[in-house]
């Protein structure tokens, strides 16, 4: 299986720059480029993105509007600020949104580059386990601990799907953010529902909790 590429949303005006700077990612991104605030709270919500880079100054909902809607709806994603309001208030107010790095234009694309890297390295350590509720994930072993079964083995997918979830465990997630989350291009959404049922089947039905019209969320268990 080979190694999927990371989503980045990119949301620009600029009908010059916008395409550039998506052309220059795309060499190492699947980039989504939007072009106003609510297509960018809407794309952050129905699909799943490893880091997102927000303009300041947008039609309608500026830059820090988004990112303090898209923090409000409890979505953890790492965001970039890219814009040419460089001023110590402007940074400041863009972090305080919820912002995790500000970068100035006119920029360089090998220090962008960079800091998309820095904002999505896992620094998570080797021996990573998520508890939920009374069962334990081990992500590097591809194994959940029962509170009553011991150790059961979960395929890629499956340890995937469920890391998911619940590292955000307060989060619903649409079906079709976990599409692209964790399953390759090309897969269905029917493929979602059916690892889901695997999940459940090794485990417990409660691990992963439906939402009904919504999508999927980590269950108590």
């Amino acid at each position: 299986m080979t190694e999927p590429v990371p989503h980045l949303l990119l949301v620009e005006d600029d009908a010059r720059l916008g395409p550039i700077v998506a052309d220059v990612l795309g060499a190492d991104w699947d980039v989504t480029l939007v072009t106003d605030g609510e297509q960018a709270v809407s794309a952050a919500v129905e699909r799943y993105f490893d880091v997102m880079v927000v303009d300041r100054r947008l039609p309608g909902m500026d830059g820090v509007a988004v990112v303090g809607e898209i923090r409000r709806r409890r979505i953890s994603t790492p965001i970039l600020m890219l814009t040419a309001l460089g001023s110590l208030d402007d940074r400041v107010s863009g972090l305080d949104a919820g912002a995790n790095d500000y970068l100035v234009k006119p920029f360089e694309f090998a220090e962008l580059g960079a800091r998309l890297r820095a904002l999505t390295r896992d620094y998570a350590p080797e021996g990573e386990a998520i508890a939920i509720g009374g069962w334990t994930l081990h992500p590097e072993t591809g194994t959940i601990t029962s509170p009553y079964a011991g150790r059961i083995g979960l395929t890629e997918r499956e340890t995937a799907l469920v890391r998911l979830l619940a590292r955000e465990p307060t989060r619903t997630f649409s079906r079709a953010h976990i599409l692209t989350a964790v399953f390759d291009k090309g897969e269905q959404l029917g493929t979602v529902d059916t690892y889901v049922h695997y999940v459940r089947r090794k485990t417990d039905r409660d691990l992963i909790a439906t939402v009904r019209g919504v999508g999927y969320r980590i269950g108590t268990p």
